[in-house]
């Protein structure tokens, strides 16, 4: 009971630094709220206003009818209609279009005969996400522009027809996929960032001798230090729950208890990891760089932006011990799918042994570093 109390103790200690200043208390609540809305409005890969060129050699009935079908699409706007081959490289050069659809001389006439007709659509793929993204919009109205041509004038038509259907996200939309994944993404960063902090501010202000001395056990200080940032990274992922549906308006479909179930493990391997980041810094300046330079390749690594299927086979090993990977699939799959936890069991067993690693060799670390 007396342990009980010393780590109760050091805790008020610890939330009290962290919490006594306004400005302090600012900085760990209004970052995560700001940055799920920078999120929410900038990293989007749905695309709704793509500015192109036509250059229509034929000048038919046909060709208009195509130009016509893009213009409206509800994605497509055109910004020039192009009689040179010169503008085209212009064009792109200067980002004023995404893409330029060149239209050659015969195009009504190889529809009209039945043969095939070819159209030739230039992207600037230096941002090549979007690019690709662009040209399968294309795709999709030349298949409805086929479709109806052959309706209209005859044809064979395609033998198949698809008829496409996206389950959890029915409109595709980015928000939908990305929100969910920045419950554990911007937390990470915040409570490495503190747990190693926590114990260097007292090594460069003096007082983690004054620490050594007390009757504090090494394992109450540890969970002394740790505990404030489980807290905080628990408030942290609520503001950003709550910007995701109160702002956002994204529908939750699964549990809360499930999904703060997996958080509290994620959490607790991040302390882990503070825990380590702390034993090998002296100062603070030392703990901001060495948290953000642990945080960064776990982020690239967690399947975040990129699938990881399509990493380099020995990434996708080393992303095995990334607990971010299976927090991201976690919040996804309770937020979009509404799974519960027997569903989980493939993301939550890797996390437990990865909370339990991570502690123990933040734990051991530590107190060596005590020693």
């Amino acid at each position: 009971m007396a342990s009980f109390f010393r780590i109760v103790a050091l805790v008020r200690k610890e939330l009290l630094a962290m919490l006594k200043d306004p400005r302090g208390r600012a900085v760990l609540f209004v970052p995560p709220a700001l940055q799920c809305l920078v999120f929410g409005y900038v990293v989007n890969y749905d695309l709704n206003r793509v500015a192109y060129a036509a250059f229509d050699r034929d000048q038919s009935a046909a060709s208009s009818e195509l130009l016509a079908a893009l213009d409206g699409s509800g994605v497509f706007y055109r910004v020039a209609n192009l009689d040179r081959m010169a503008q085209v490289k212009n064009m792109i050069d200067d980002r004023r279009v995404l893409l330029v659809v060149q239209i050659d001389q015969d195009f009504e006439r190889r529809l009209l005969a039945g043969e095939s007709a070819s159209i030739q659509v230039i992207a600037d793929a230096r941002n090549s996400n979007t690019a690709g993204t662009a040209l399968n919009y294309v795709g999709t109205v030349v298949d409805a522009f086929n479709s109806n041509w052959w309706s209209i004038h005859g044809g064979g038509g395609p033998p198949i027809s698809v008829s496409p259907r996206a389950w959890y996200n029915s409109n595709l939309e980015t928000r939908r996929s990305i929100l969910p994944s920045l419950v554990g993404t911007l937390t990470l960063a915040e409570i490495l960032l503190m747990t190693a902090m926590s114990i260097a501010r007292e090594k460069e202000e003096g007082t983690f001798d004054q620490l050594l001395v007390t009757p504090f056990r090494p394992g109450e200080i540890m969970t002394g230090k740790a505990l404030p940032s489980l807290l905080v990274g628990l408030s942290q992922s609520t503001v950003i729950l709550l910007v995701s549906q109160l702002w956002f308006r994204i529908p939750f479909a699964g549990s809360f208890v499930t999904l703060y179930a997996g958080l509290t493990l994620f959490l607790f391997a991040a302390c882990g990891i503070g825990l380590l980041v702390s034993s090998l810094v002296a100062t603070m300046q030392q703990a901001l760089l060495v948290s953000f330079m642990v945080a960064m390749p776990f982020t690239l690594l967690s399947g975040l932006f990129t699938s990881l299927s399509s990493m380099p086979e020995a990434l996708q090993y080393f992303s095995l011990i990334n607990p971010l990977r299976y927090m991201i699939d976690i919040s996804r799959r309770v937020y979009l799918e509404g799974v519960g936890l027997e569903r989980l069991t493939f993301d939550l067993w890797p996390l437990a042994l990865t909370a339990v690693l991570s502690l123990s060799i933040g734990a051991w670390a530590f107190r060596r570093q005590l020693g």
